[in-house]
């Protein structure tokens, strides 16, 4: 293809997840879903060629940034309380549902070797970062579970690539150690986490001499990839690298970049996360005429496979379940024998974490970089590729539905100390202290008369408001209105003033993000 017709073609994809996105706002289902027809829709378009993906190529560059971006926005504070959660979902569920999914092959294939059975349960046993996101970015779910989901889509997938790579290495060479793999995730596991430390440490120390706001900008994002990247060259995790390097900068952000560096930040990142997001799965929709072609086309995949297919991904719906549900009735037995360090999860909170494991772009990376003499190669493709379309389309779009017939309610012992209004109090209080401090000069004259009643007046309002809440939100939503009015009535004056030419565009400029700030305020206060 010529480098022009495939930039004309990425264009299209980009025109094309726009639209999606749109339609499927507009009829109410997962983006993702929409993208995964849309991608296999074009896939199929006459004339237009077969896209080849290279799965090396598509990790390392959509993994790290989503990686990444998935790090930052965690809560590093419940990670740590929740680690024993995580840990059980990212390395015990991926070993069991590996193990599952590879003994139904084995029986539904009995010629298959094993090694090929146990490669096929490790490429779809971790259920995949950028799926999960965009699935629980459509749901509201108890943070317990939020963040128990986000933990594991975040590190199973290195528990997924040792046993991958063991898998294969198996296949080729026939001979196969357990103990040399969970040796080797160890050891991967500790120096990914070093590397992460390593490069997350030297950022926080390097972007405190950066005076450039769009120096750091860049530098940040870049990051992303020079975790990876290092990951790989020193043969540790690049996964938990990326994850350790994204928790290590979220922690420090707050102290390290300005107001400005941080707002301006996260509008490139969200863009360049939505973009990456929409094009995976734009991706696997597109894979899909290869591997229908590989198959025989859609008869003869649908008539071989179908009924394999609809096993193989049943036994992983169910290896999940099983986990789930065993890993709670562990802690109900140690609460009974007096331990009771851990909260259960309960049956609804851990039905959902089962219905939860949706596949995406790491299941499909791994299946297509499965060598092309290794033994049941293209039954690996196709499965893996079924169970993708499967867990997305069924889970994906069910999820909504099965958080809210099971009621689903925050376990108080998950609620923050403190409300947000509580929060505020604190906050204007000690602002105030402070403003009492400064008010006077050395010889204790009161030299800032309007600031130090300012602030009290403030403090003492947030106060009153955290107190009152309940009488106080529509008297604040009403409030909040009328400064938006204000902001578009002065937003309306400003253009017509450089319409007319009494201001020109520097003045247009400071002016207009000035009410652009007024308007984000109004609105973060209402939400």
């Amino acid at each position: 293809m010529e480098p022009t017709h495939l930039f004309e073609l990425v264009v299209v994809m980009f025109v094309a997840i726009i639209a999606l996105h749109y339609a499927a706002h507009r009829c109410g289902m997962p983006p993702s879903v929409a993208l995964l027809a849309g991608g296999g829709l074009l896939a199929f378009l006459p004339g237009l060629p077969t896209i080849q993906i290279d799965p090396a190529l598509v990790l390392v560059i959509f993994l790290p940034p989503l990686l990444m971006d998935g790090a930052w926005s965690m809560a590093l504070g419940r990670v740590r309380r929740h680690m024993i959660g995580i840990a059980s979902l990212a390395i015990g569920a991926v070993f069991f549902t590996c193990a599952v999914v590879a003994v139904a092959t084995h029986l539904l294939f009995p010629s298959l070797p094993w090694a090929a059975c146990a490669a096929l349960g490790a490429i779809v046993s971790p259920p995949d970062a950028v799926s999960a996101r965009a699935v629980l970015e459509q749901v509201r779910l108890p943070r317990r579970l939020q963040i128990l989901l986000e933990g594991e889509s975040l590190l199973n997938d290195a528990s997924g690539l040792v046993l991958f790579r063991f898998a294969i290495a198996a296949g080729v060479t026939g001979t196969f150690s357990a103990t040399d793999a969970v040796g080797s995730f160890l050891l991967l596991a500790i120096g990914g986490a070093i590397v992460g430390a390593v490069v997350g440490t030297t950022w926080v120390l390097f972007v405190r001499r950066l005076e450039d706001e769009y120096l750091i900008i860049s530098a940040t994002v870049l990051l992303a990839w020079i975790s990876y990247l290092l990951g790989e060259g020193l043969h540790v995790s690049s996964v938990i690298a990326t994850v350790t390097t994204g928790l290590i900068m979220s922690w420090h952000q707050h102290t390290v970049l300005s107001a400005s560096t941080r707002m301006r930040g996260t509008s490139f990142w969200t863009v360049i996360v939505f973009m990456m997001e929409a094009t995976v799965f734009i991706l696997i929709g597109l894979s899909l005429r290869g591997v229908v072609e590989r198959g025989g086309g859609f008869d003869v995949v649908v008539a071989t496979m179908g009924l394999p297919l609809l096993v193989i991904l049943i036994a992983l719906t169910l290896a999940r379940f099983a986990w789930a549900y065993g890993s709670d009735l562990v802690i109900k037995l140690c609460n009974l024998l007096g331990l009771k360090r851990y909260t259960p999860l309960g049956f609804r909170d851990a039905t959902v974490l089962a219905w939860a494991g949706v596949r995406g772009v790491v299941t499909l990376a791994l299946a297509l970089s499965v060598p092309e003499n290794f033994p049941g190669r293209d039954l690996i493709l196709i499965t893996s590729f079924g169970v993708i379309l499967g867990t997305v389309l069924i889970q994906g779009t069910t999820l909504g539905q099965v958080i809210r017939r099971l009621g689903l309610t925050e376990p108080s012992s998950d609620k923050p100390r403190m409300t947000m209004s509580q929060a505020e109090a604190a906050m204007a209080q000690a602002q105030w202290i402070t403003i009492q401090k400064l008010a006077y000069d050395a010889d204790g004259n009161l030299i800032h008369p309007q600031l130090l009643n300012r602030y009290q007046v403030r403090a003492e309002k947030i106060v009153d408001y955290a107190e009152r809440t309940e009488h106080y939100i529509p008297l604040l939503h009403a409030h909040f209105d009328v400064v938006l009015q204000a902001v578009a009535t002065g937003r309306r004056e400003l253009i017509r003033l450089h319409r007319a030419g009494d201001i020109d565009d520097e003045t247009l400029h400071e002016l207009e993000r000035d009410l652009d700030l007024e308007e984000l305020s109004a609105i973060s206060a209402k939400s």
